[in-house]
């Protein structure tokens, strides 16, 4: 049920109308200041033409020859100026607006990323995403426009009103109150309304899912060779058609109020016309008068109605624009320093180089299970680590606290004796170099895919090619017609679709490129890639990880044995620890895992 309107509700909703209008200022003054000026001239072009027409109708019943068509002529000049007005207000909200809505998407983006992957992952800040978007494109423009709108009714209002109380004070106060009715319920409906989107972005966002499911290169093979394509079709028909029948049973309720209480105005504009049309008969007014009070109750209602109706649709943009600055207003948790920041330590005062885990336990939020649990660990610095377990076991949470894309639950991790969290955020990644198992693809050119790795070396060619042999792709590149500005992918004209191991080629150039980077961190770097490129970045690991300290998870033991050190991870906990002879020494999990893969070669 929609929350009941009261003075509090209405004050607000509409406090958003203040931080709207600073952002139209910001993006665009010169449009805003325009928009205002014309707004003005076109609140008093009504009041003049209504004023004229009286006076032209005086001079016909005067027989005034001269006055009557120097009248129409000024009607003409106050007629021609409002056309210009209307059609210039109307190119300036077309322009402010398509400025307003890329400057707002940016705000949006930039906000983004300045959040966390927890957030990300979370279903809810997702719905808080979506709804802040749904509306960023034509809700802010809304709020401005009917703002200035607004005034502009006010103002004629206003005049209409010094006209009318010469006639009848009671008339107008009973015409304009009649109006409030059919204002309240379309106040009421936007609220309802409002609700009931909110309460569906979830429905919503698995109606665009299924949508990007069924158009989307990433997923045509599975779902033309598993024949998924008319179940997918089917539940987007059944979800669209549930939403689109509560938007059908919404509408029209609003509908038959709308046109039910609206009737009370018009009844009430009739009333006092059939007043106006009697003092006329009774010679009371002149024939100006009558058509000069006639279309000043008109204009006036209608100039009322538009007021409130106006008002209504700000009441409704205003709710939407709660979602909007609602998500400027989350934090990130780690964009900031969590701890307070210690002292930078030389090389000669550390007490030790390297990473260290201190009793570091993380529970994903939600669930009752440990994701990691005590965790005690340290890696010295120039050392190389791999990280041995089931799918699940805690491996890629064990990277993802290491980068700081979340933070422990409890316990503590150390980089060269500080805590990460004293770190500044961007200084500590740039000392990593990172290749995810599920790298991005980027659709845009191969020599974009590799430099993203460190933008501020992006024009150093020799930095890149030396990163492209890194990661093994100068093959890749040297056999393609465009070699390093080929368009990878295939959602851009002329693009190239890579095989799975020639993309991941790519990841780890791209990781290569951070040559400074004293920490590499590799999850699955060989998954896929065909045995003879698999064995070349064997060849090179050792060389690729000289003089950094190396964490590595993969599955393939002749890279794990490579590791100066190789850790079980089993349920969230270490379960052993040691060199690869040792390990395999002591008969234990990592022994039974080794023997399982060999046994599949022979």
């Amino acid at each position: 049920m929609a929350k009941r309107l009261s003075l509090s509700t209405l004050r607000e909703s509409f406090s958003y109308t203040p931080q709207t209008l600073a952002l139209a200022w910001q993006t665009a003054p010169h449009l805003s200041f325009a928009l205002a000026s014309l707004t003005l001239i076109n609140a008093l072009t009504p009041l003049a033409v209504a004023y004229v027409g009286k006076l032209i109708i005086d001079a016909v019943v005067a027989g005034d020859t001269a006055a009557a068509p120097r009248w129409v002529l000024a009607e003409l000049g106050i007629v021609a100026i409002q056309a210009l007005g209307q059609r210039t207000l109307g190119l300036t909200r077309q322009l402010l607006g398509g400025r307003l809505a890329v400057d707002i998407n940016l705000r949006i983006l930039t906000k983004a990323q300045t959040l966390d992957l927890q957030q990300f992952e979370n279903p809810e800040f997702y719905d808080q995403l979506t709804r802040a978007r749904r509306e960023a494109s034509s809700r802010p423009l809304s709020v401005i426009a009917d703002s200035f709108l607004l005034i502009q009714h006010l103002i004629t209002l206003g005049g209409y009103i010094v006209l009318l109380l010469s006639f009848n004070a009671w008339a107008v106060a009973g015409l304009f109150i009649a109006a409030l009715p059919a204002a309240y319920a379309e106040m009421h409906f936007s609220t309802a309304t409002f609700r009931l989107r909110n309460r569906r972005s979830s429905e919503v966002r698995r109606l665009n899912y299924i949508e990007y499911v069924l158009a989307n290169d990433a997923h045509v093979k599975e779902v033309k060779l598993f024949g998924l394509g008319p179940s997918l079709l089917e539940r987007y028909s059944k979800l669209g058609d549930q939403l689109y029948r509560e938007d059908k049973q919404m509408a029209i309720k609003r509908s038959k109020w709308a046109y039910s209480l609206s009737l009370l105005g018009t009844i009430a504009f009739y009333l006092c016309y059939g007043s106006i049309a009697l003092a006329a008969a009774l010679r009371r007014l002149s024939l100006g008068d009558l058509t000069l009070y006639v279309a000043a109750f008109r204009q006036g209602q209608q100039s009322f109605l538009s007021i409130l109706t106006t008002v209504g649709g700000m009441y409704e943009n205003n709710l939407y624009m709660s979602n909007l600055f609602s998500f400027f207003a989350l934090e990130g948790r780690t964009a900031v320093r969590l701890v307070e920041e210690e002292p930078a330590l030389s090389i000669a005062s550390t007490p030790e180089r390297g990473l260290r885990f201190e009793h570091v336990s993380f529970r994903y939020e939600g669930q009752e299970a440990w994701a990691l649990e005590d965790i005690n660990l340290f890696i010295p610095a120039g050392q190389s680590l791999a990280l041995v377990g089931h799918n699940g076991a805690g491996k890629t949470t064990f990277i993802k606290l290491l980068t700081r894309l979340y933070e422990p639950s409890s316990g503590r991790i150390l980089l060269d004796g500080r805590d990460l969290r004293s770190w500044d955020l961007d200084l500590l990644r740039q000392r990593m170099a990172i290749v995810f198992q599920d790298f991005n693809r980027y659709q845009l050119s191969l020599e974009d895919n590799v430099t993203m790795g460190s933008l501020t070396h992006a024009q150093d060619l020799p930095r890149v090619e030396r990163a492209i042999e890194s990661g093994g792709a100068s093959e890749l590149v040297q056999s393609l017609k465009e070699g390093l500005k080929t368009p990878l992918g295939r959602w851009f004209q002329d693009g190239i679709e890579l095989s799975g191991g020639q993309w991941q080629k790519i990841a780890l150039s791209r990781a290569f490129m951070r040559e400074d980077a004293d920490i590499l961190i590799l999850d699955e770097p060989t998954a896929a890639l065909d045995a003879e490129a698999e064995f070349a970045v064997f060849e090179r690991f050792k060389q690729l990880t000289r003089n950094r300290t190396s964490i590595l998870i993969s599955h393939r033991f002749p890279t794990v044995r490579m590791a100066d050190s190789i850790i079980v991870i089993d349920k969230g906990r270490i379960i052993e620890q040691g060199r690869h002879e040792d390990l395999m020494a002591k008969q234990g999990r990592y022994a039974q895992l080794f023997r399982l893969q060999a046994s599949g070669y022979f």
